[in-house]
Protein backbone atom coordinates (compact mmCIF):
# COMPACT_ATOMS: atom_id res chain seq x y z
CA UNK A 1 0.00 0.00 0.00
CA UNK A 2 1.55 3.57 -0.82
CA UNK A 3 1.90 6.15 1.80
CA UNK A 4 -1.02 9.07 2.00
CA UNK A 5 0.84 11.46 -0.62
CA UNK A 6 -0.56 14.52 1.50
CA UNK A 7 0.99 16.84 3.85
CA UNK A 8 0.17 20.07 5.57
CA UNK A 9 0.92 22.73 2.48
CA UNK A 10 0.60 19.76 -0.23
CA UNK A 11 -2.96 20.39 -2.40
CA UNK A 12 -4.37 16.93 -3.33
CA UNK A 13 -7.61 16.70 -4.24
CA UNK A 14 -7.90 13.89 -7.42
CA UNK A 15 -6.91 10.14 -7.01
CA UNK A 16 -6.97 7.58 -9.40
CA UNK A 17 -9.74 4.95 -8.77
CA UNK A 18 -6.50 2.69 -8.85
CA UNK A 19 -4.68 4.81 -6.25
CA UNK A 20 -8.11 4.73 -4.19
CA UNK A 21 -8.29 0.97 -4.59
CA UNK A 22 -4.61 0.21 -3.02
CA UNK A 23 -6.33 1.68 0.22
CA UNK A 24 -8.73 -1.01 0.67
CA UNK A 25 -8.67 -2.45 3.85
CA UNK A 26 -6.05 0.23 5.19
CA UNK A 27 -6.82 1.75 8.67
CA UNK A 28 -7.01 5.47 10.01
CA UNK A 29 -6.00 6.29 13.38
CA UNK A 30 -8.39 7.90 15.63
CA UNK A 31 -8.59 11.29 16.39
CA UNK A 32 -8.95 11.72 20.10
CA UNK A 33 -7.94 14.24 22.99
CA UNK A 34 -5.69 14.41 26.04
CA UNK A 35 -7.27 12.11 28.37
CA UNK A 36 -9.85 13.73 30.44
CA UNK A 37 -10.88 16.05 27.78
CA UNK A 38 -12.51 14.18 25.16
CA UNK A 39 -16.48 15.54 25.53
CA UNK A 40 -18.28 14.41 22.15
CA UNK A 41 -17.25 11.34 20.31
CA UNK A 42 -18.34 11.19 16.68
CA UNK A 43 -18.27 8.17 15.61
CA UNK A 44 -18.36 7.26 11.68
CA UNK A 45 -19.51 3.59 10.11
CA UNK A 46 -16.01 3.20 8.67
CA UNK A 47 -13.12 4.80 6.82
CA UNK A 48 -13.74 4.99 3.29
CA UNK A 49 -11.28 4.87 0.64
CA UNK A 50 -10.55 8.42 0.42
CA UNK A 51 -10.61 9.51 4.32
CA UNK A 52 -7.68 6.51 4.05
CA UNK A 53 -5.71 8.16 1.43
CA UNK A 54 -5.64 11.16 3.09
CA UNK A 55 -5.76 9.33 6.64
CA UNK A 56 -8.48 11.89 7.85
CA UNK A 57 -12.01 11.10 8.71
CA UNK A 58 -15.10 12.14 6.75
CA UNK A 59 -12.51 13.51 4.10
CA UNK A 60 -14.12 12.81 0.67
CA UNK A 61 -14.77 16.17 -0.93
CA UNK A 62 -18.98 15.88 -0.66
CA UNK A 63 -18.77 14.82 3.00
CA UNK A 64 -20.70 16.91 4.67
CA UNK A 65 -19.64 16.31 7.95
CA UNK A 66 -17.41 19.45 8.68
CA UNK A 67 -19.92 22.14 7.06
CA UNK A 68 -22.28 20.96 9.03
CA UNK A 69 -20.27 21.24 12.44
CA UNK A 70 -19.35 24.64 11.36
CA UNK A 71 -23.09 25.54 10.79
CA UNK A 72 -23.88 24.15 14.01
CA UNK A 73 -21.45 26.31 16.09
CA UNK A 74 -19.58 22.91 16.69
CA UNK A 75 -17.01 24.81 15.22
CA UNK A 76 -15.77 28.39 14.80
CA UNK A 77 -13.88 28.38 11.28
CA UNK A 78 -14.31 26.01 8.56
CA UNK A 79 -12.30 22.55 7.96
CA UNK A 80 -11.14 21.94 4.43
CA UNK A 81 -9.74 18.24 5.14
CA UNK A 82 -10.07 16.94 1.48
CA UNK A 83 -6.55 17.14 0.78
CA UNK A 84 -5.82 15.98 4.56
CA UNK A 85 -6.39 17.11 7.51
CA UNK A 86 -3.44 19.90 8.73
CA UNK A 87 -1.98 19.18 12.05
CA UNK A 88 -2.98 22.62 13.67
CA UNK A 89 -7.06 21.24 12.29
CA UNK A 90 -6.28 18.25 14.41
CA UNK A 91 -5.22 20.16 17.23
CA UNK A 92 -8.12 22.61 16.85
CA UNK A 93 -10.95 19.49 16.85
CA UNK A 94 -8.92 18.18 20.01
CA UNK A 95 -8.99 21.65 21.81
CA UNK A 96 -12.99 21.94 21.18
CA UNK A 97 -13.10 18.29 22.92
CA UNK A 98 -13.82 16.51 19.92
CA UNK A 99 -12.86 12.90 19.22
CA UNK A 100 -13.31 10.71 16.11
CA UNK A 101 -13.66 7.08 15.80
CA UNK A 102 -15.23 4.50 13.70
CA UNK A 103 -17.58 1.28 14.32
CA UNK A 104 -15.42 -1.19 11.84
CA UNK A 105 -11.89 0.24 10.96
CA UNK A 106 -11.16 -1.57 7.95
CA UNK A 107 -11.21 0.78 4.70
CA UNK A 108 -13.74 0.29 2.14
CA UNK A 109 -15.49 1.58 -1.04
CA UNK A 110 -18.88 1.71 0.31
CA UNK A 111 -19.83 0.95 3.83
CA UNK A 112 -22.29 -2.26 2.45
CA UNK A 113 -19.61 -3.79 1.79
CA UNK A 114 -19.20 -4.65 5.07
CA UNK A 115 -20.72 -7.93 6.84
CA UNK A 116 -22.95 -7.45 9.88
CA UNK A 117 -20.67 -9.76 11.71
CA UNK A 118 -17.55 -7.04 11.34
CA UNK A 119 -20.16 -4.78 12.66
CA UNK A 120 -20.94 -6.62 15.56
CA UNK A 121 -17.56 -7.00 16.54
CA UNK A 122 -16.99 -3.24 15.58
CA UNK A 123 -20.04 -2.36 18.42
CA UNK A 124 -17.78 -4.88 21.00
CA UNK A 125 -14.60 -2.87 20.12
CA UNK A 126 -16.42 0.93 20.62
CA UNK A 127 -17.30 -0.36 23.65
CA UNK A 128 -13.77 -0.76 24.66
CA UNK A 129 -12.61 2.65 23.08
CA UNK A 130 -15.56 4.40 25.14
CA UNK A 131 -14.83 3.06 28.37
CA UNK A 132 -10.77 3.82 27.91
CA UNK A 133 -11.44 7.39 26.67
CA UNK A 134 -14.55 7.87 28.84
CA UNK A 135 -16.04 10.75 26.24
CA UNK A 136 -19.22 12.61 28.15
CA UNK A 137 -21.13 12.20 24.89
CA UNK A 138 -20.91 9.38 21.51
CA UNK A 139 -22.70 10.36 18.28
CA UNK A 140 -22.77 7.74 16.02
CA UNK A 141 -23.64 8.46 12.62
CA UNK A 142 -25.86 6.16 10.96
CA UNK A 143 -28.88 4.68 12.55
CA UNK A 144 -28.53 1.26 10.40
CA UNK A 145 -24.92 0.36 11.13
CA UNK A 146 -25.72 1.26 14.55
CA UNK A 147 -28.27 -1.47 14.35
CA UNK A 148 -26.18 -3.67 12.85
CA UNK A 149 -23.36 -3.23 15.50
CA UNK A 150 -26.02 -3.31 18.79
CA UNK A 151 -28.62 -5.68 18.02
CA UNK A 152 -31.04 -3.23 18.23
CA UNK A 153 -32.99 -2.98 14.86
CA UNK A 154 -36.16 -1.31 15.91
CA UNK A 155 -33.50 1.84 16.90
CA UNK A 156 -34.50 4.92 16.00
CA UNK A 157 -32.51 8.54 15.50
CA UNK A 158 -31.58 10.83 18.67
CA UNK A 159 -30.63 10.09 22.22
CA UNK A 160 -30.92 6.79 22.94
CA UNK A 161 -32.99 5.51 26.01
CA UNK A 162 -29.46 3.81 27.46
CA UNK A 163 -26.00 5.14 27.74
CA UNK A 164 -22.81 3.33 26.15
CA UNK A 165 -20.28 2.58 28.76
CA UNK A 166 -21.22 4.91 31.08
CA UNK A 167 -21.45 7.58 28.00
CA UNK A 168 -24.52 9.81 26.84
CA UNK A 169 -25.44 8.31 23.21
CA UNK A 170 -27.36 9.75 20.23
CA UNK A 171 -27.65 8.11 16.65
CA UNK A 172 -27.15 10.73 14.17
CA UNK A 173 -27.85 10.92 10.21
CA UNK A 174 -24.61 9.69 8.40
CA UNK A 175 -22.81 12.77 6.39
CA UNK A 176 -22.04 10.77 3.20
CA UNK A 177 -22.91 12.34 0.24
CA UNK A 178 -24.73 9.43 -0.52
CA UNK A 179 -27.12 9.95 2.18
CA UNK A 180 -29.63 12.05 -0.38
CA UNK A 181 -32.25 12.62 2.22
CA UNK A 182 -29.81 15.23 4.71
CA UNK A 183 -28.43 18.32 3.78
CA UNK A 184 -25.98 20.32 5.67
CA UNK A 185 -28.65 22.22 7.50
CA UNK A 186 -30.61 19.83 8.52
CA UNK A 187 -27.58 17.61 9.78
CA UNK A 188 -26.56 20.46 11.58
CA UNK A 189 -29.52 20.41 13.35
CA UNK A 190 -29.56 16.85 14.37
CA UNK A 191 -25.03 17.38 15.60
CA UNK A 192 -26.19 19.80 17.36
CA UNK A 193 -28.36 18.52 19.77
CA UNK A 194 -25.66 15.78 20.67
CA UNK A 195 -23.24 19.00 20.95
CA UNK A 196 -25.13 20.71 23.47
CA UNK A 197 -24.96 17.44 25.78
CA UNK A 198 -21.44 17.67 25.65
CA UNK A 199 -20.99 21.11 26.83
CA UNK A 200 -19.70 22.23 23.12
CA UNK A 201 -21.87 25.03 22.11
CA UNK A 202 -23.90 23.68 18.97
CA UNK A 203 -26.45 26.53 18.31
CA UNK A 204 -27.46 26.09 14.43
CA UNK A 205 -27.06 29.84 11.94
CA UNK A 206 -29.83 30.54 10.30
Amino acid sequence: MPEPTTSPGTVRRRFTREELASFRDAEVPDLMPEPGELRLLFVGINPGLWTAATRTHFAHPVNRFYPALLRAGILERPIDPAAGMTDADRDYLRSRGIGITNVVRRATAKASDLTNAELRAGGEQLVRTVRRHRPSVVAVAGITAYRAAFGLPKAVPGRQPEPLAGAELWVVPNPSGLNAHETVASLATAYAAPARAAGITGVVAG
